[in-house]
C-alpha cells in the first residue's frame, strides 16, 4: 500500500460522526424595527449607496443614457431591456472593460448590507467583482433582518456559484488607510423597489 492509500485510509477510519445544526430560533435573533431604514444605514456605513424607486423606468432611462454616452454597460435585468445572455464564456480581459454592470438580487440583508447574487443572475461570476461600478436592483419586500434570515430563503446549491455581496471593493491593510475600489467594483449602488 502506498503512503498516499495509507493516509486516505487512515483519516477515513478516523472520521468524526456527524453533528446536527444547532436549531436557530428566529424570534430570538435581532430584530429591527425598520429594515429598510437599517440597511440603508449599513450599507451607507461600508461604502455603498441606496436610492428608493417607486418603478424601474427611471433606472432603465439611467441605463439607456450611459448606453447613448458610450460607456460600456452589462445588462443582466430584464425588465430594463434588452439583457446580455451570451456572457458565461468571456474572460477576465474581456470583462475588465465593463463600465457598469446591471444586476438584480435575491435577498438583502438588513445586519450586514449584503445581498444575495446567483450565478444565473451575474450571467458570468466575473461580473460583479470586475466591473467599476456596480448596480443592483431589490425589491424592499426582499429586506430580511439576518443571515439566518437569509439562508432559510435562499437555495444555495440552485446554481454552480452564488455570493453574498456588500458594499464596494475596500481594502485598509495598507497603513491602516482605506481604499475603495482596489480590487473589485469601485462603487455599488442599491436600487430598493
Amino acid at each position: 500500500m502506498s503512503a498516499r492509500e495509507t493516509i486516505l485510509k487512515t483519516i477515513t477510519a478516523n472520521k468524526p460522526s456527524l453533528t446536527e445544526l444547532p436549531a436557530i430560533d428566529l424570534v430570538e435573533v435581532i430584530q429591527y424595527n425598520d429594515l429598510l431604514q437599517q440597511y440603508k444605514t449599513v450599507l451607507q456605513s461600508i461604502g455603498g449607496g441606496t436610492v428608493e424607486l417607486q418603478d424601474i423606468n427611471s433606472l432603465k432611462e439611467e441605463l439607456q443614457t450611459k448606453k447613448a454616452n458610450g460607456d460600456f454597460v452589462l445588462n443582466r435585468i430584464a425588465s430594463l431591456g434588452d439583457v446580455e445572455e451570451s456572457i458565461a464564456h468571456l474572460t477576465a480581459p474581456d470583462l475588465a472593460a465593463v463600465d457598469t454592470a446591471y444586476v438584480e438580487g435575491t435577498i438583502a440583508v438588513a445586519e450586514n448590507g449584503a445581498i444575495w447574487l446567483y450565478e444565473s443572475q451575474m450571467g458570468n461570476r466575473l461580473l460583479p467583482f470586475i466591473c467599476q461600478h456596480l448596480v443592483i436592483v431589490i425589491e424592499k419586500k426582499n429586506i430580511v433582518a439576518t443571515m439566518h434570515h437569509a439562508y432559510q430563503q435562499i437555495e444555495s446549491a440552485k446554481d454552480g456559484f452564488g455570493v453574498f455581496l456588500a458594499g464596494p471593493s475596500k481594502t485598509a491593510d495598507i497603513e491602516q488607510s482605506l481604499v475603495i475600489g482596489a480590487h473589485g467594483a469601485r462603487s455599488l449602488i442599491v436600487y430598493i423597489i
